[in-house]
């Protein structure tokens, strides 16, 4: 990682892209599967957003922090999502996602 990113950011990109990884397991886990909400669909929007903060402070973008606000409500609403079903992936994903959504609030400097 580039020197110009300080300890926040570090973690911050690293729990975005743990998240990532984990929706994306959710996602294949959950292929074929009755889903009573929004898993897995939830898991390809979150995914795409923490790419994109990940991204975003990598190259310490103007919008990263505006961009790790709604990722972290993406990644609330996924967490929610994710955790409803008895499935090992889907705990993981949302424990993945309510890490990410705490370190993308403290990233952007809101309070949770």
């Amino acid at each position: 990682m580039s020197n110009h990113l300080d300890q926040n950011a570090k973690d911050c990109i690293a729990a975005c892209n743990d998240c990532a990884t984990e929706c994306g397991n959710c996602c294949a886990d959950m292929v074929g599967k009755a889903s009573p909400n929004d898993c897995p669909a939830c898991c390809i929007d979150c995914a795409a957003i923490c790419r994109l903060a990940a991204d975003a402070i990598s190259r310490n973008s103007p919008f990263a922090q505006q961009i790790c606000k709604l990722c972290a409500e993406i990644c609330d609403w996924c967490a929610k999502e994710c955790e409803s079903h008895d499935m090992e992936s889907c705990n993981r994903c949302a424990e993945a996602c309510r890490r990410c959504a705490e370190a993308c609030r403290k990233y952007a400097g809101v309070m949770s």
